[in-house]
Formats: C-alpha cells, sequence, structure tokens
C-alpha cells in the first residue's frame, strides 16, 4: 500500500484528478464575469444617464432597455454556464471518488486473502469487516475532492478577492483580515479533533471484536448464566465510545462556532467602511453592492476549504490506521497469489523438508529450537504422529502451503512447495483441518468450491447482457479490480476427472460414499423441495412410489402407520386448518397460525353455520387449557407438548375467559371470536383426544374444505391442494412419497415408514436421483443447518473431489464416531493409493494401516518407519500406542 493517502490518489487516479484540474481552471473566467457583470447591469444600465444611449453591441445600436434586457441575458447564460461546470466537476469528483474507493476496498480485501493464517487468530472478522466495509466509506469523498475541490474552491475564493481588491483595497483587506486567526486556531484544534476520532475507531473496532465473539460464544453465556456480565462489559465499553463522541462532539461544533463568528464580524467592517466610502462619493453604490454580493459567495468557498481541511486531516488519520491493519509481516507475495503455471507438474519423488521452521510469528525461540527435517518418497500413505506440541499441525499446514516459513526449504519431487504459487498448493495439494469452514449456499456449492479456481466457460449472454457485462468489466479494469465474470461457469469438471454436469453428480455422490455421507445426503434429498416441471423424471417417480409404499405398507400389514390424504375423509392427524386447508399455503394470508382471521375462511364457516360451533369448541378448549395448566410452571415441557396455549399468553385467556363468562358466543367481540376459533383451528383428534372433533364435526369439516377449495375454481396460485395424481410442488419429496400424516402415538413409526421408503425408492431407482436433489439443500450461513460431523465430512469430501496429488489430513476425523474413522479411514486409502496420502492422527494406532509413519516431538522428526519397525518396546511411538 502507498505510504500516504494522497500518493495513492496520485498513483491510481492522476489522468482523473489532471482533467478535474483543467476544467476546475477553465471554469474561474466565467465565474468572474458572472461577479462582474452584475456591477455592469446596475452601473451602465440601470443607473446610467439616458443619455448614454443608444450603445453599440457587436455592431447593434440597443436603447437603455434593450441593453438591460441583453446583459441579464448574459447574467442567465453565465449562471447556465457557471452551474454546467460545477453539476459535471461534482458528478465527475464522485465518480472518480467511488472508483478509487472501490479500488481501496479491493485492495484491502486482497490483502486480507494474503495475511498469514495466525493473524486471523489476532485479529476479529468483525474488526476486519468495519475496517474494510464502514471505515473507508469516507475515503471516497475525500479522494474525488483531493486536488480539485480544493483547486476549485481556492481558485473561486481567489477570484472573488481579486475581484474585491479591484473595486477597492480596503474592503478587500477588510475581507481577509480575520483569515490568519483561522488558519492559526483551526488546525490546533482540528488536531486534536482527529486524535479523538482515531480513539473512537480503535473503540469501535474493540466492540465489534467482542460482539463477534459474544455472538460465537452464545451458548456458553446462556451456559454459565453471564449475561449480566457481558451487559456490564458492554456498557463499559459503549460508554468509553460515547465519552469520545461527546468529546467529538465539543470540538467539532466549537470549530463550527469559531469559524461562524469570525464569518459574522467581518459585514461590520463592509457595513461601515464601505457606507463611508460611498457617503464620501470615493466608492459607488453599484461596487459596494458587488462587494457585498461578492463576499457573500466568499464565505461558501472559505468554507468548503475549512471543510475540506477537516476531511483531508480525518481522511489522513483513517489512511494511517488502515496501514497499521493492513501492513502484515509475512503476507503472501502477490505472485504466489495470481501466478499460472504453464504445465502441471506431479507431485511426485522425494518430499524433502530441510531445516523448517515451526514457530509462529510471535513466538519464543524455545518453542522450537532448531528445524524439522525429514526425507519420504511420494507416491506414499503417511502418517505423522505426534502428541501436543509436537508441531504435527505447523507441518501439515506447511505441507499444504497453508504456512510459509521464516527458514528451511520443503520439496517434492522438482516442485519447491514453499515457492510454488496457489495455483499448485490449491489444486494439487488438499488440506481438511479438526475446524472447517463452509460457505452460505447449497451443499453441491460447498462440494463443488475446491474446483472454483478460474473460469472455465463464459456466460450466456443475449445482446443487452454481454453489453451490459462489456460495461461492468471496463469499469472494474479502470478501479484495479478483478475483470473475472462470477457468473461464468467456474467449475474445472477436468479436475475432478470428468466432462460435464451429469458426470460431475455421479461423482460428487461417488465421493459423498467415500465420505460416509451418502446416507446424510439421501435424507437431505428426501426433506428437499423440487419443481416438477424441471425434474419430470424425478417427480414421476415419486407418483410411483406413492403407490408402491401404499401396496408395500399394506403387505407388511403396517398400513395403519400412516393415515392418508383422502379427499373425501377427514384426516385425524392433522389439525382443523389442516383440514379445512386440504393443501399447501403459497399465499403467507392462508398460512394455518393465521387461518382465524382470513376473510375467505369466515365466511366458508359462516355459510355453513360453523362459525359459532367452532368459536365455541374454541373457548371450551380455553377453558380446559387454562383449568390444566393453572398449576404447571412456565418452562415446562408440557407447555409444548399439549398445549395450544403458551405460557405467556395464558393470563391473557384467564382474563378473557372470565370477561366474557356470562356472554354467549354471538355476543363476543370480533377480537375474541378470533382468539377462540384459532384455538379450535389447532385442534388435532388423534393427539389431544379432547372429543370436540367428533365424526360429525368431522363431516362438516370435510364439507367446508369442498366449499372452500371451490372458491378457488383452477387457481392455485393461493394454496396448492392435494390431489393423489398430482406432485405437489410446496412440500417435500418425503411428503410426496407419504402423502399422507403419521399416526401419532406409534412408536418407532417414523423409523419403519422410513425403511419401507427406502425399499421403495431403491427398488424404483430413484435414490441417485433423490440424492442429487440432496446435493441442492441449503447449508445455510457457515454450515448452519448441517450438523459438526456433516461438516466435517463435507470438508473432506470438498478436498476429495479435486483429485489432489497429496491430501493432507490434519486430526479431521477425530469428532466422528469410531466407526465413521474406520469406513472414511479405508476408503481414502483405497482412493489414494497411487497418489500421496499425509494423515495427522489423532491416536497412533491408527497408524497402523498405513505404508510409512513419522513420529515428531518438539518440531523434530525423532522416528520414521514401517508400523511394524516402530512398533516395539522402547519406541516413542509404541509409548504412543499404549497411551491410546
Amino acid at each position: 500500500m502507498e505510504p500516504t493517502i494522497f500518493k495513492f490518489v496520485l498513483r491510481y487516479s492522476l489522468r482523473e484528478q489532471v482533467l478535474l484540474l483543467v476544467l476546475t481552471i477553465a471554469s474561474f473566467p466565467f465565474f468572474y464575469l458572472l461577479l462582474y457583470l452584475p456591477k455592469v447591469i446596475v452601473n451602465e444600465a440601470i443607473d446610467a444617464d439616458a443619455s448614454a444611449f443608444p450603445v453599440e453591441v457587436a455592431g447593434v445600436e440597443l436603447g437603455q432597455i434593450e441593453y438591460l434586457l441583453a446583459l441579464c441575458g448574459m447574467f442567465l447564460g453565465l449562471v447556465l454556464v457557471n452551474g454546467g461546470f460545477k453539476y459535471f466537476l461534482n458528478v465527475y469528483r464522485g465518480v472518480v471518488g467511488e472508483r478509487m474507493l472501490r479500488r481501496l476496498r479491493y485492495d484491502l480485501f486482497v490483502r486480507m486473502l494474503r495475511f498469514p493464517l495466525p493473524r486471523f487468530r489476532r485479529t476479529s472478522q468483525g474488526e476486519l469487516v468495519a475496517t474494510i466495509v464502514a471505515e473507508t466509506d469516507p475515503l471516497g469523498g475525500y479522494i474525488g475532492d483531493s486536488i480539485a475541490l480544493p483547486v476549485f474552491q481556492g481558485g473561486m475564493l481567489i477570484t472573488l478577492l481579486i475581484f474585491m481588491f479591484i473595486e477597492d483595497p480596503i474592503l478587500g483587506l477588510a475581507a481577509i483580515a480575520l483569515y490568519p486567526v483561522q488558519m492559526w486556531l483551526i488546525p490546533k484544534l482540528q488536531k486534536k479533533l482527529n486524535a479523538r476520532k482515531k480513539e473512537r475507531i480503535r473503540l469501535a473496532r474493540a466492540l465489534s471484536e467482542r460482539i463477534g465473539e459474544v455472538v460465537t460464544g452464545i451458548r456458553e453465556i446462556h451456559t454459565h448464566d453471564t449475561s449480566r456480565l457481558e451487559r456490564a462489559d458492554y456498557t463499559e465499553r459503549v460508554g468509553e465510545i460515547y465519552r469520545v463522541r461527546v468529546l467529538i462532539y465539543r470540538l467539532k461544533f466549537f470549530i463550527k462556532f469559531a469559524n461562524n463568528f469570525i464569518a459574522q464580524i467581518t459585514p461590520f467592517f463592509f457595513y461601515s467602511i464601505g457606507g463611508y466610502l460611498v457617503i464620501q462619493g470615493d466608492l459607488t453604490f453599484g461596487s459596494l453592492v458587488a462587494v457585498i454580493a461578492a463576499y457573500e459567495k466568499l464565505a461558501d468557498p472559505w468554507k468548503e476549504l475549512l471543510n475540506f481541511y477537516q476531511v483531508k486531516e480525518d481522511a489522513k488519520g483513517k489512511y494511517e490506521l488502515l496501514l497499521e491493519s493492513f501492513q502484515v509481516s509475512g503476507m503472501l507475495d502477490q505472485e504466489q497469489l495470481d501466478a499460472e503455471p504453464d504445465t502441471r507438474v506431479p507431485l511426485t519423488g522425494a518430499l524433502v523438508a530441510t531445516n523448517l521452521d515451526l514457530k509462529e510469528e510471535d513466538e519464543s525461540e524455545t518453542t522450537f529450537p532448531g528445524g524439522l527435517s525429514l526425507n519420504a518418497e511420494l507416491p506414499a500413505t503417511l502418517a505423522i504422529v505426534g502428541g501436543p506440541g509436537s508441531g504435527c499441525d505447523r507441518l501439515a499446514h506447511i505441507v499444504a502451503g497453508l504456512k510459509r516459513p521464516s527458514t528451511g526449504t520443503l520439496v517434492a519431487g522438482t516442485t519447491d512447495l514453499l515457492a510454488a504459487p496457489e495455483a499448485v498448493t490449491g489444486r494439487q495439494v488438499a488440506y481438511v483441518g479438526p475446524e472447517t469452514s463452509l460457505f452460505s449456499g447449497t451443499l453441491r456449492d460447498n462440494l463443488l468450491y475446491s474446483l472454483k479456481h478460474r473460469p472455465t466457460k463464459d456466460a450466456d449472454y443475449d445482446e443487452s447482457g454481454r453489453a451490459r457485462w462489456d460495461r461492468l468489466r471496463t469499469e472494474s479494469g479502470r478501479a484495479g479490480n478483478s475483470v473475472l465474470d462470477i457468473r461464468a461457469n467456474w467449475i474445472d469438471y477436468a479436475g475432478a476427472g470428468v466432462e460435464d454436469l451429469e458426470s460431475m453428480n455421479a461423482r460428487a455422490i461417488e465421493v459423498l460414499s467415500i465420505v460416509d455421507m451418502d446416507d446424510d445426503i439421501y435424507q437431505l434429498g428426501l426433506q428437499s423441495d423440487i419443481d416438477p416441471s424441471d425434474a419430470p423424471e424425478l417427480a414421476s417417480g415419486v407418483l410411483e412410489a406413492r403407490k408402491m409404499l401404499r401396496i408395500r405398507l399394506a403387505d407388511l400389514n403396517v398400513a395403519h402407520l400412516i393415515d392418508p390424504f383422502d379427499r373425501d375423509a377427514y384426516n385425524v392427524n392433522m389439525t382443523v386448518a389442516e383440514n379445512l386447508l386440504f393443501g399447501t399455503p403459497k399465499d403467507r394470508t392462508f398460512d394455518p397460525e393465521d387461518l382465524a382471521g382470513n376473510a375467505h375462511v369466515r365466511k366458508v364457516l359462516v355459510d355453513l353455520g360453523l362459525m359459532d360451533d367452532f368459536v365455541d369448541i374454541g373457548r371450551q378448549v380455553a377453558a380446559v387449557m387454562v383449568d390444566l395448566f393453572a398449576d404447571v410452571a412456565p418452562g415446562s415441557e408440557l407447555f409444548e407438548q399439549f398445549s395450544f396455549i403458551s405460557a405467556e399468553d395464558l393470563p391473557e385467556f384467564r382474563s378473557m375467559l372470565a370477561r366474557t363468562e356470562s356472554d354467549s358466543v354471538g355476543d363476543l367481540g370480533d377480537d375474541d371470536r378470533t382468539m377462540f376459533l384459532s384455538l379450535t383451528f389447532k385442534l388435532v383428534p388423534a393427539r389431544h383426544r379432547l372429543g370436540f372433533i367428533d365424526e360429525p364435526m368431522q363431516r362438516r369439516v370435510v364439507l367446508a374444505r369442498r366449499r372452500f377449495s371451490e372458491g378457488f375454481g383452477a387457481d392455485e396460485t393461493a394454496i396448492e391442494f392435494f390431489d393423489a395424481e398430482r406432485y405437489n410442488s410446496s412440500v417435500s419429496i418425503l411428503d410426496n412419497i407419504l402423502f399422507g400424516r403419521l399416526a401419532y402415538g406409534r412408536q418407532r413409526s417414523a423409523a419403519r415408514i422410513g425403511e419401507v421408503i427406502a425399499e421403495v425408492v431403491d427398488t424404483l431407482g430413484l435414490r441417485r436421483l433423490v440424492m442429487e436433489c440432496g446435493l441442492d439443500y441449503s447449508v445455510g450461513i457457515a454450515g448452519s443447518r448441517l450438523t459438526a460431523v456433516q461438516r466435517q465430512k463435507l470438508a473432506i469430501a470438498r478436498a476429495v473431489l479435486k483429485r489432489p496429488d497429496v491430501l493432507v489430513i490434519d486430526r479431521a476425523t477425530a469428532a466422528l464416531d469410531a466407526a465413521s474413522q474406520t469406513r472414511i479411514l479405508d476408503n481414502l486409502l483405497k482412493e489414494f493409493g497411487s497418489r500421496g496420502l499425509i494423515w495427522v492422527v489423532h491416536r497412533a494406532s491408527l497408524a497402523e494401516n498405513f505404508g510409512e509413519i513419522i513420529v515428531l516431538e518438539g518440531g523434530k522428526v525423532v522416528e520414521q518407519g514401517t508400523f511394524a519397525k516402530l512398533n516395539r518396546p522402547g519406541t516413542v511411538f509404541h509409548e504412543m500406542a499404549l497411551a491410546g
């Protein structure tokens, strides 16, 4: 980064700044004429002697009125010209500022990508986000104004002063008499203000960091009841920010007060001295009016210059803080980030490490004295064994290119891994550690992430889309940003050993099977929604599975485990609201939770005489619930399992029942009726067994269902109704196969039905199609919708998919159960039989199946050999194996 913001401006926007400067200077003559012309209008047209007319202008004789109108026309033209200059200069300054701000943010983002890994342990996510996004924002305005604005406003100021001195030197001196005072006072105050602003930024960064820690550790806060501690800590931090901000306000507004006070003193000199000169006949009235008008305009550029000085000092301080944060030692060279090798050289042959320094930047020399050296052959399966502090994880980071040691060499065959660009280490080496990171998006997005090194095929644009992309790419180039198209196809099919998307899907599922995640993907696929028009083969297969499931359940005598959807029958395992809808709402107004207030539903109930009955049932339900749960503690699980009414709402219903005790159903207010009606809609006869929804009432609800659906005709934009012959795109694949509800209270019914569905899916050959749907499952922010085990397995699969020459596993399976560990280990040993597999094992006994074992202690190789050679009494490895 440039050492000062001004050098940054000159390096990347010199041409634009020169253009702004030229246009700014070109505007000054027009501005001077705009100042001079009012004097001419007053003295030569309005206040002139009539005998002086007609006058000749450009060969045309003009009388006094014509001359006045001509001068006024010229004045209007000059107003337009000066306004045009200001408009263009302001807009172009804004464009230049935003372009440079975009460049600065991009440069900071790239520098962050080059940070050494230990830096991220000392710098919080919140601080980096605030620095790149929020703290850089004011710099854009300054960059656009850095040269043009002071020249423009300074030029206007000088032009105004020249005009005033020409009209009367005494008034000119009066206009600038107090400028030296401002030029002495303001910088001193601004220096104090800048110091406070820097302090505020540092405090805000620390607060962002702390908030990020609280979000990450929210479980610990609730587990240990430390919310009071965190609130006190937060109060202390925002209190410090408050104190600094108050000081900033005091200084800022004192500066403004001082400027305004000094600015208001100068008119005193004009009115007193100028008036005296006019009375004495030493100054014309027109000149005094022109000078006063010029002074009124003088205040604006002087104010702008003072504001610019404040902004400049503020920007200077912010840029210095950016330098402190982003001038980091040990950063990855830009060339290593960008370089693209001409050919791919396999990482085979001797893997030789010589005197590798395993220490982190801030560690003492005694942490890992000396350096690590080793010699092994690739391809091979290598197990690295070591206890805490042995340096195993550091060695894994170095081999994977995640850490660049300060001393030593590491060569694989003919490739220097420490000097190799990321195009080599990021494609031919893969690393999976005990902690993994996923990105918002689908499971497929995260799985294929390891193959997205660069665009492999341009995006398909129509003519207007292509023109738009060309404009965006041109502007990106001007801003020094990437000119690669994010909408292009980035997937490196060849890197995965496939040719197209279909074969990629097959390979993805195969890789997920290697990491023991195939059943997870299948289950996620069952929970997915599909559009039958996009996947007609799967939709048709699901309808076939729906029919076959009924047959299989009957054959197995377990058909009673599902209460199927039947348009002419009431489903006792659904709520009253769901029975009435008999479909999936697409319009939020038909959400079962809000159905009691829906106008169409209420009309159907009124037309069929169900409204008062439903309200009465709801009233009875409320009475039962209030009575049953009167003495139940608010936090009890019983509320969630059996009550329609939450602990928070219970007092409200108790009060409502007491208030309406003597009222008939017809006398209830609309709000009370709606609340009682909402309780009826939540009843599930098979679960709640309160007897309110008996068979006659069920038949009436089915009748209401028909009337309700008739109101929509063929329109299914609000609700997609259940139809045994159609796929319902608003529910999951699993629900489409079930086409019903599990019977309530049947033990292991879900597991038993799941087994039968799996049998049906396999019989129809649908499993792969379902798993492909699972690839489109949204993993949530940072993979939050997946379990920790699923995230870890997915990270291993992502590494395997890109077919690296060397896969480095750093205790990545430690959190998995023993059976999964064994399956994944066996699968990976088979998958990488002809490639390199380096595994930092969390238990020494796991090293038995590896071709060679390397034992580390204190950052040095203490033993190396086969399992048979090292697993004998007296060896370090044997002691570790006995310890587990």
